[in-house]
């Protein structure tokens, strides 16, 4: 397959040129900077109309033409955007940019880059100049085309060793892995998926229902920063794919965090007023108004996500591997053991007394805490959480709610005559189900919806739920790219220092939030696995390296 011609262009304006190269090129990956996300009549494109992002901060990347297009709008300050792309760009437009600029494009040039920006003076040629750029001016005026002509190589973030072969073996089916086979799948991968179990989604994925929505801080840290790009990027490839509540089980809903007090609300006013985000995002419900979306009154609001909601994981794990179509193979009843790569560069996958299940040059761990268990990824600080899943048949009266609430804990809408409450975290291995989490999970209910129908059900309701593991850093963030060589390390200063298992990658350490985290994690993983552009500035690609733990225990010990 070839690679995509890729533009970086800081003067995006009505999407003019963006729609010119998407019709010149059939596989293009197109790079927007711009202040902010522009109002979706930009565009008279249905395609893109339909997935065009909220305006808030970020990278956001919007998928098109089954996957020939891929453009990123990154909206923010160019002097803030700009140094967190990482990229290898064959073409620039750029508007008056300052000279200060230019090794940065320099930075992110392919060999024989070309470049057209304006340049009303000399400044910025004669920087561009010293950054390796033989620029002309156009017809005299102020418009300038260049060509890279520099010694400097390609972004070094982006030195992907060159791909064989498109094969690659996932292993686990949950979330994580249906995301990534997904991914793998639509760039024309072969992929062996490998499963202990019958069914995909039985551990961690397995529960009834999973709730989407973001993060909101006042500022703006990378878990909040992380959590946007991830949840609206999961938003736009379930249109995609066909819609929540259609192509897979559940509803966007809407979602209400209520405030735990009187302070906490005025936390979350602030952070409102703070951000102006567009209410599609997110907006205040004033007590009232949460009092009545809970049937009773309540003494604080919250805030309200109303494109969030809830997913049935299965049902999302089963849509997303019906999608892969004859390019994924299932080998299922199959746990896998071991990992031993051998002389020709395959790693082979094998399972009880040695039997090979699968091989091929890329593997990736998707198997959450079971990925301990595998020698190569043995030293990764994962660890598991038990969680309990309270199920409230609608005979036991619970609260129907129109909408998802949570706040120490969450309550679902019925689906399927169920509604579900929960979780716990524990820090043990008991799978059965326990009547003291059941009334953990009861009282948390009590506490956010009102109403003697709803405190009665800690004495009134069966036993009945599921019981689920999560994996979980200890920075609470996902694990998404190479894993490290632990015994290879020496002294380390940097990221680009941690040695990696050639060929070895892990998606893991979603903890509760895999429904978002998903499909953003896979996305940045196989543009790593390809070298293309990330869907995410470089400083969140970083705070999601696996070699991060082992990079920080190193720096601590020298």
């Amino acid at each position: 397959m070839t690679q995509p011609h890729v533009v970086l262009d800081t003067d995006f304006g009505d999407g003019a040129r963006f729609a010119q190269a998407r019709a010149q090129h059939p596989r293009l990956h197109y790079l927007a900077l711009t202040p902010r996300v522009a109002d979706v009549a930009v565009s008279a494109d249905p395609q893109l109309r339909a997935l065009w992002p909220l305006d808030v901060p970020g990278v956001h990347r919007i998928i098109l033409d089954d996957g020939r297009v891929t453009l990123d709008l990154l909206a923010g300050a160019l002097d803030a955007v700009l140094p967190q792309v990482a990229a290898r760009v064959d073409a620039f437009h750029v508007g008056v940019l300052a000279p200060g600029h230019a090794r940065t494009l320099a930075r992110l040039a392919a060999p024989g880059a070309t470049l057209h920006a304006r340049a009303p003076d000399e400044l910025l040629v004669w920087a561009l100049a010293a950054a390796g750029f033989a620029c002309r001016r156009v017809d005299g005026g102020d418009d300038i085309a260049a060509e890279y002509r520099g010694l400097r190589s390609p972004f070094v973030g982006l030195a992907a060793p060159p791909l064989r072969e498109r094969r690659a073996v996932v292993i686990g089916a949950g979330l994580a892995g249906a995301s990534a086979c997904r991914r793998l799948c639509a760039g024309g991968w072969d992929v062996t998926l490998v499963e202990r179990h019958a069914q995909p989604a039985q551990e961690a994925s397995g529960n009834l229902a999973g709730i989407f929505m973001p993060l909101l801080s006042k500022d703006d840290n990378i878990p909040t920063r992380l959590s946007r790009a991830a949840y609206l990027f999961a938003l736009r490839e379930w249109r995609r794919l066909g819609g929540v509540g259609q192509a897979f089980t559940g509803a966007a809903c809407g979602v209400l965090q209520l405030a735990r007090d009187a302070g906490h609300a005025e936390v979350q006013r602030a952070v409102l007023e703070h951000w102006h985000y567009p209410p599609a995002y997110a907006r205040w419900a004033d007590a009232a108004e949460a009092g009545a979306l809970l049937g009773g009154l309540t003494p604080h609001g919250g805030w309200v996500f109303e494109q969030g909601g809830w997913a049935r994981p299965s049902s999302l794990c089963a849509a997303m591997l019906d999608a892969c179509g004859e390019r994924l193979q299932r080998a299922f009843c199959s746990a896998a053991i071991t990992l031993r790569r051998t002389d020709a560069g395959e790693w082979l996958v094998q399972g009880e007394g040695g039997a090979v299940l699968a091989q091929a040059p890329t593997v990736i761990l998707a198997n959450g805490a079971g990925a301990v268990h595998i020698a190569q990824a043995a030293q990764l600080p994962l660890q598991s959480l038990r969680g309990q899943v309270t199920h409230l048949a609608v005979a036991t009266s619970p609260p129907q709610l129109p909408l998802v609430v949570c706040r120490e804990a969450y309550v679902t809408p019925v689906a399927d005559g169920i509604v579900s409450a929960g979780a716990t975290y524990d820090n043990d291995d008991g799978r059965d189900l326990r009547a003291g989490s059941q009334q953990e999970n009861l009282a948390r209910l009590a506490e956010i919806v009102p109403g003697a129908h709803v405190a009665a059900l800690i004495d009134t309701a069966p036993l009945a739920g599921r019981v689920g593991f999560r994996s979980a850093a200890p920075d609470r963030l996902p694990l998404a790219g190479a894993l490290p060589d632990v015994e290879s390390a020496g002294r380390l200063e940097h990221l680009r220092d941690v040695p990696r298992h050639a060929g070895l990658y892990g998606l893991l350490g979603y903890a509760s939030r895999g429904l978002i985290w998903a499909p953003l994690m896979a996305e940045l993983l196989v543009s790593q696995l390809e070298g293309a552009p990330a869907p995410l500035e470089a400083a969140l690609v970083d705070a999601l390296d696996p070699g991060r733990f082992l990079l920080k225990q190193r720096r601590r010990s020298q």
